[in-house]
């Protein structure tokens, strides 16, 4: 199983919508949070994720169609 660590910025429409959930089903890849921050109008979570590396790929790939923007996480993690 591959490992990624990962911020996702949600869209305001998005926030309240269960993405997260929807991308693990849909590509079998399991979160982990991190560390989050939602509001009204945020939507900031920091996710480690695992899956095979096609499922991670898929997944990730869907997040950004769907307007979730995508950053590595680096540094500033506990493992």
């Amino acid at each position: 199983m591959a490992k990624v660590w990962v911020k996702l910025v949600f869209p305001t429409r998005l926030i309240k919508e269960p993405v997260t959930y929807e991308m693990a089903l849909k590509f079998k890849v399991v979160p982990n949070i991190r560390r989050a921050k939602v509001t009204t109008t945020v939507g900031e979570i920091v996710l480690e994720l695992e899956g095979s590396k096609p499922g991670l790929e898929k997944g990730l790939a869907w997040l950004k169609k769907k307007g979730v923007s995508i950053e590595p996480v680096v540094g500033d993690v506990l493992e």
